[in-house]
């Protein structure tokens, strides 16, 4: 059973960069056939895709976000990484991180809930 962790901080200033990290457990970042991937939702809001890294270190972005969104691992550690640069309050969300399998998220996170405020 593959389990994911999200971890970072819960309050960041505008115009500053966000950073989550994953922890994945029960299985290994690189095995083939499986992505990792960052959505989050918005307060009242639906899911949005935010990006994902492939088992070979391959990155793919939302194209809303790309200008914005970085996606790296860690391979080493088992874990994957978020940064979101320029962060408005519109940013504010709970994140997840999720493990993906023929372009669907099939194991989550619990999410973790950034505010971005001043």
């Amino acid at each position: 059973q593959v389990q994911l962790q999200e971890s970072g901080p819960g309050l960041v200033k505008p115009s500053q960069t966000l950073s989550l990290t994953c922890a994945v457990s029960g299985g290994s970042i690189t095995t083939s056939g499986y992505a990792w991937s960052w959505i989050r939702q918005p307060p009242g809001k639906g899911l949005e895709w935010m990006g994902v890294i492939g088992d070979g270190g391959t990155t793919y972005y939302s194209p809303s976000l790309k200008s914005r969104t970085s996606i790296s691992r860690d391979t080493s550690k088992n874990q994957f990484s978020l940064q979101l640069s320029s962060v408005t309050p519109e940013d504010t969300a709970v994140y997840y991180c999720a493990r993906r399998s023929w372009s669907t998220e099939v194991d989550w996170g619990q999410g973790t809930q950034v505010t971005i405020s001043s």
